[in-house]
This record gives structure tokens, sequence and C-alpha cells, in this order.
């Protein structure tokens, strides 16, 4: 049978006027042109844009501003000067404050929409700095052929290449600020063209880089990844296959990186491929919100679901008679149990292994007592937590969420079906210059 291939459409060359009239979930201006959506790269809404096609669908066409004929009082100088070819970030061109109500603006819709409950106000964002935040990223790597250039950094605006950058504005300047070294160091190693990434990771104290490589390194590149090391007082590891496979190269028995919270009160020891929070002022800030909100007391038993490395359930044992932690990973648990005994709270938390995507209600940790509960889950939510919430029956539930829409359909479950009342919500500006929102929403038991 021959294969039917789909021509793209054509769509009109030359540049064009628009009315932006308002902005997508991925940071683009829409227009309506002829009654058809258009969405347009670097517009916001209320400015008029001159603007060229760059793909075209039956349903919609898709564009790029090359020209701000009227621009919004939210169009602001981008601190990043390659804000126009890199992926990594859509939002440079937009005040950090219209960023913030457009991300509330997008849950507000959500709920509207997903669970039918109608947000009202909304708690005061939680904002940090909006450059130098980001101690977690994976850096591509790849060799151009025609351009004999090797590239270092993020994907190009809608495609699979790399940009072609030097620096990286939202990075930790340690690291933000070395990409141009990178892509020199990689370009002089024997192996240029088998490593096709390297994972960022930044502590308080050190800086990791692990090195992809897909062939063994020589021991040339190795001496030349060293001194490199040694140069930018780095960590560098190599890593020739999955997670397991990762081994140090220099120093030759690598620190485990930290971060404090709590006023240094709670010190958490991670390795490079662990989750962690990628802004640690947010992430700071959240923790200590995440305590208020709970109102935990002294005599509370609070239970932490999704719980990591004891992110929340270290800091919230410092406050309450007994916390568990119930994580999907061992891995994670057995490093949140020695985080416990290294921050003397072992006789205060537990740590469990557990799937809480299948069937959890029977084992041993959902039938003790809980006051309050901290969810914490990954993009995909916690739906079969809240729809068996009764077995656990908090008084108090502080939801926080990665992905709105899983949040937005979880409060539906919870208010309109389990007998919890939506308190309060509020977004975190985990991300700033990206669309990503991160949310907070507070959930109380509603009385017999």
């Amino acid at each position: 049978m021959s294969k039917r291939y789909r021509r793209k459409k054509k769509f009109p060359e030359g540049e064009f006027e628009a009315k932006i009239e308002s902005l997508s979930d991925d940071g683009r201006g829409i227009a309506r042109i002829d009654g058809k959506t258009t969405f347009i790269r670097n517009a916001l809404p209320d400015e008029s844009v001159k603007f060229q096609y760059t793909s075209s669908t039956s349903k919609y066409d898709e564009g790029k501003a090359v020209e701000i004929l009227e621009a919004s009082s939210d169009r602001v100088t981008p601190a990043c000067e390659y804000s126009q070819i890199c992926g990594g970030c859509s939002l440079h061109h937009m005040s950090s404050h219209a960023q913030r109500e457009s991300k509330q603006a997008a849950v507000k819709r959500l709920f509207s929409t997903v669970s039918k409950i109608d947000v009202e106000s909304f708690w005061a964002p939680l904002i940090g700095p909006t450059v130098g935040y980001r101690t977690k990223a994976r850096l591509g790597v790849r060799y151009v052929q025609k351009k004999e250039k090797l590239l270092v950094g993020f994907r190009e605006v809608g495609s699979n290449k790399l940009a072609d950058i030097d620096r990286c504005v939202v990075l930790d300047p340690r690291v933000g600020e070395k990409i141009k070294d990178l892509k020199e160091l990689i370009q002089s190693l024997e192996a240029y063209d088998h490593i096709p990434q390297i994972e960022v990771a930044c502590g308080d104290d050190d800086v990791t880089l692990v090195v992809r490589h897909m062939n063994p390194l020589s021991e040339k590149d190795i001496v030349s990844l060293k001194d490199f090391a040694k140069l930018h007082e780095f960590q560098i590891m190599g890593q020739p296959k999955g997670p397991d496979t990762i081994y140090p190269l220099w120093p030759e028995k690598t620190k485990g990186l930290t971060y404090q919270l709590c006023e240094g009160r709670v010190k958490h020891t991670f390795e490079p491929l662990d989750f962690t929070q990628v802004n640690q002022s947010i992430n700071e800030q959240m923790i200590e919100q995440a305590i208020k909100l709970l109102d935990v007391q002294p005599k509370d038993r609070v239970l932490d679901l999704f719980c990591g490395l004891g992110n929340f359930t270290l800091p919230l044992a410092t406050k309450s008679q007994f916390v568990t932690g119930v994580e999907g990973s061992q891995s994670l648990v057995e490093r949140a149990k020695q985080a416990a005994v290294a921050n003397q709270l072992s006789d205060r938390v537990s740590f469990y292994y557990a799937n809480l995507y299948e069937n959890w209600w029977n084992l041993p940790w959902a039938r003790q007592p809980v006051d309050k509960l901290l969810l914490d889950p990954p993009r995909s939510g916690a739906e079969l937590v809240v729809e068996n919430i009764q077995y656990l029956n908090p008084k108090k539930i502080l939801y926080v969420s990665c992905h709105a829409a899983a949040l937005a359909r979880d409060a539906g479950i919870l208010q309109n079906e389990k007998g919890y009342e939506l308190k309060g919500i509020g977004i975190m500006d985990m991300f700033p210059n990206t669309t990503h929102v991160e949310t907070m929403a507070l959930f109380e038991k509603k009385s017999e």
C-alpha cells in the first residue's frame, strides 16, 4: 500500500499587519485575521505588529513579529540577547508583573472550565530574581558539520536545532556565564561529536556538570575535562549510559551538592540527577508559606505525599509532632532518611516508598491518623489520592502544583465530591520569563 504524504500548506509571503487581542498559554500573541486564529511569536496583547507567516494549517496560522508598530505598556527590553532565537524562555519581552498577571489569568480560566470553581482572588505571588535563578538544567550539545561549529545550550524557538549562544542569563551565573568556555572545551575534545548533553546541577557551594558521552573517553579528553574542572572550580562527572553509570572525573571523590532551608536549620544533600526545585529563592518562600498556611502546630501529625528528598518533610518536622513522607522513588526515600538523620530529625519523621498511582490506602502509613496533608505531585497530579481522600480524612490539604490543569481537575474532585472547600490559591514565579506556572492551593474540610 502506498503511503500518503501530507503536503505542508503554503502560506502568504511578505510582511502583514495584525492587532493582537490576547496571549496564548504558550506566550504567543493571538490575532484574528479574516476570521482565522493566528499565533504570533514576540507579540503582546493590545499591540499592533508587522509579522511574517511561519506555518499554516486549516484551523490556524503561525507567525513571528518582525516590527512592533504600537507597543504594549507591558513590553520591556529583554535581559537576554538571544531571546529571539533561543527557545529556553518565551517571555523575556514581557514585564515580570504582566507575566504573573497572565499566569494568574490562566489558572483562573482552568479552574472555571475544568472544575467549575470561580477563583475570585489570589494570594500575593511568590517572587524572586528573574535572572540567574536556575540551578538545574540540561544543556544540549551538537556539532554542526556545515558550520564546523559546536553548540551548547537550548533549542531554537520552534525547532529541534540548538540555538547559537555564548551565555545564559537565567542559569546560575557560575555556569550561565561560561557557556562559551564549555563550547570551546567540548570542541577541543576527541569525543566532540559523541557528547549529546551536559546536565547542570548547582548547590549552595558547589557546581556539578555531568557529561553524557556515547563512546569511552580517551585519556587526553579526561585530562582536558579535569583541567577545566580545576580552572572553573567545578565537579565534573561522566555518564556513558543510564543514570546508574555516572562516575566522577574530578575530583576523584565528588561531594554531594547541598542547599539549606529554614535559615540554615535544615540542610539537604542531593545528587546531580535528583529532582530538586530549580529556584532556591522561591523554594525557601514556598516552604515558609506552606508551614504558615497549614498552620502547623506542635501536636500535629502531617502527611507529605510525593515527598521526594523531603524538601517539605524536614522543615514541617521542625514545627510538628511527627511527619510521614511518602515517595515513589526508592533511592530518594533512602536519601531522605539519611537527611533526617543528618538534621537530627529522625525521631520526628518517617519515610516510605509507595506508588501513589496504585492502590495505597491499605498500606501501614495510610492507616495512621493525619491532621494535615501536603501534596506535591508531578505534572500528572494526584487524582487517585484525592479520589480516595476519605481514607486519610485530613482537616487541611495544601496542594503544591507544577501543572495547573491537573490541579484544577483535582480541586474539582475535592470541592465538588469530597467535602472540601478551596480556601485560597496563589502562584509561585518559579520560572520567570517562561509561561510555566507553579501554584499552591489550600483546602479545608467543610463543617458537617
